[in-house]
């Protein structure tokens, strides 16, 4: 499979420009030692709350008046059906997202909110229902990370991190990424190993859905059981396999998965909150627990930056994780 280039990554970012928000990389006194330092990469500022809208919007905005006229469809936790729906919403598109009926509620609030078609299926028939409906309608299916246009969206981000990096002087070492189905960190990995190979990417993601940490070191795609990936709180990362296009960037440009554990997940959702004034989600802060919590698994270094995936938490969940 052809891997994402530099030039389909910034092809993707004039395509978003206007539409995304340019998040910026922040400085985080709060998590530095003296011997290491931590910068943010804030997309639960992001329109719709993540990263998402860069690839969805990216993705919609290269249909065909056909495909548009079709409509479109896809499976999701949350926040690419949120993103999916906003872009829908901004080309005219009619948008169907089917959701696991263990979804948290204000994502799914939100995505009906931007006006598409919500079904609430069990985790396990996400794939299911999706092809079938689009089989039996016609839908135009868009993939959360599967697909060659997300993942140059998603590099955008990656392509950020450098810039600023090299805007504020920064020897980089390690950029951290939340790992799902693989569209965020097969984007940022390309964007920075196609500019700055001595940066290391490492993927994170949580001990309880650890697909991808077995698959990377396994050499080859595994699946886990919903049953498995349903345990963590860490919604956006339950997906039980890695793809197949984002499993080949993984392994031509990623150095490392590691995982954390939940109790790191819960912890660094309130940190982020009281320290660093962000909002995140446990899916969003699972790149930053490794490195307050799981130093020794990562590389040495001095300077790290980190990707907040997103912001799409349940009040009632943000204010127990504070409490705790």
């Amino acid at each position: 499979m052809a891997l994402a280039t530099l030039d389909d990554i910034l092809e993707a970012r004039r395509r978003i420009h206007g539409i995304t928000v340019r998040t910026p990389l922040l400085p985080c006194p709060w998590a530095s030692d003296g011997e290491r330092s931590l910068f943010l990469k804030p997309e639960n500022l992001q329109l719709a709350g993540a990263f998402k809208i860069r690839g969805a919007y990216n993705r919609m905005s290269a249909l065909s008046q056909r495909e548009r006229a079709r409509g479109v469809i896809a499976q999701s936790s949350g926040n690419h059906g949120q993103a999916l729906a906003y872009a829908a919403r901004i080309l005219g598109v009619k948008a169907v997202v089917v959701m696991p009926d263990t979804a948290a509620r204000v994502k799914i609030e939100a995505t009906r909110a931007q006006g598409a078609e919500v079904l609430l299926v069990p985790p396990e028939d996400r794939e299911k229902v999706t092809g079938r409906l689009a089989e039996e309608q016609g839908y135009v299916v868009v993939s959360p990370f599967d697909d060659p246009h997300i993942i140059a969206g998603q590099g955008t981000v990656g392509l950020e991190i450098c810039e600023d990096a090299t805007a504020l002087g920064l020897e980089l070492d390690t950029v951290l990424v939340p790992v799902s189905g693989g569209g965020l960190i097969s984007g940022v990995a390309a964007a920075m190993k196609l500019q700055r190979p001595e940066v290391r990417v490492i993927g994170v993601e949580p001990e309880f859905a650890a697909d991808a940490r077995e698959s990377f070191h396994s050499g080859q795609r595994v699946s886990w059981p919903a049953a498995e990936t349903g345990r963590t709180i860490a919604d956006g990362l339950r997906i039980s396999s890695v793809g197949a296009l984002p499993f080949e960037h993984i392994q031509a440009y990623v150095d490392d998965i590691i995982t954390v554990r939940e109790s790191d997940i819960r912890a660094t959702v309130a940190v982020l909150a009281r320290e660093g004034h962000l909002i995140a989600e446990p899916s969003g802060a699972v790149a930053t627990a490794a490195y307050l919590y799981q130093p020794d698994a990562l590389p040495a270094g001095r300077v790290y930056a980190s990707v907040v995936s997103g912001g799409n938490i349940d009040p009632a969940m943000l204010v127990d994780l504070l409490t705790q």
